[in-house]
């Protein structure tokens, strides 16, 4: 955050040390409930709540056990399976979608462009029950209800957004005189894409991709909707247990859920420091 300057006015100053304490305020209302969760996850007993060994910060007061639990319980497993199954072939589709659907928006001359973006975008807006509901009498009419592929399908619906977004972010430094260079040279409009446009648009493509795996990965709703038991996904059995068995081990899953974000939030940040670096938006 840039610092103030030397000749602030005392207004200036009351209002910037007063817009930190506000970041700090919604910074600590966003990080409070995975500051106690975290914690938690390491408690040896089977509360839900703080021991007095583990206030006393006791060794005997934390263990792995439900971390322990999680790799060796076979419902758990069989859940995470199915989430690593799903997430990807779901990512897979969304990326190409997206990625085609963003070039394609982002050319002037397209009819109704905004009408079609607005379309696109709209499992983001529309609430996900609504949307669940919706695929659930769809796929039942063509018999992928409760098929590995309908899960799979409804997941890329949900990640096609977050691929156009972050595509057509990146298109908007995109110098388009390349394109008709590559033209100009005799490329095909395949090797223009491949060897022009793809290497300086790939930092959104990579961070679309994270992004629509992050929501496949973590989604319950519609796999509920969608989904059978056969392809029970690792946040539907969180939110099994939740409602039929309160285990700690939802706190070590959801710890490794935390962990996992985390990485792959920092990745996306790290792509579009690069993908502004390339465009000349940033200093190198």
């Amino acid at each position: 955050m840039a610092k103030l300057p030397p000749y602030a006015t005392t207004g200036q100053r009351i209002w910037h040390y007063t817009f930190l304490v506000i970041c700090g305020l919604i910074f600590f209302f966003l990080i409070a409930p995975i500051a106690v969760v975290i914690p938690l996850s390491f408690n040896s007993q089977n509360f839900f709540t703080f021991t007095k060994e583990m206030l006393s910060l006791d060794p005997d007061g934390y263990s792995l056990k439900h971390y322990r639990d999680f790799f060796s319980n076979p419902d758990w497993q069989n859940a995470m399976w199915n989430s690593i199954k799903i997430a990807p072939v779901a990512t897979v589709i969304s990326v190409s979608l997206g990625t085609l659907a963003a070039i394609g928006l982002s050319q002037p001359h397209v009819p109704a462009r905004r009408a079609i973006m607005a379309i696109l975008i709209s499992p983001m807006i529309v609430p996900l029950i609504i949307s669940a509901a919706g695929m659930y009498f769809f796929y039942s009419k063509i018999n992928l209800a409760g098929t590995y592929w309908g899960v799979v399908l409804a997941h890329a619906a949900l990640g096609i957004p977050f691929v156009i977004i972050t595509v057509t972010a990146t298109l908007v430094g995109f110098d388009r005189s390349l394109t008709r260079a590559a033209a100009n040279m005799g490329a095909d409009p395949v090797t223009t894409f491949f060897r022009v446009q793809m290497p300086l648009i790939l930092p959104g493509v990579i961070s679309g991709a994270l992004f629509a795996f992050i929501t496949s990965f973590d989604e319950v709703v519609v796999v509920i909707f969608v989904g059978s038991a056969k392809q029970q996904t690792l946040p539907w059995q969180m939110f099994t247990g939740l409602r039929e068995q309160i285990s700690p081990t939802i706190l070590a899953v959801a710890t490794i859920l935390v962990a996992v974000s985390i990485v792959l939030l920092t990745i996306v940040e790290l792509l579009r420091r690069r993908s502004e670096r390339l465009r000349g938006m940033s200093p190198g």
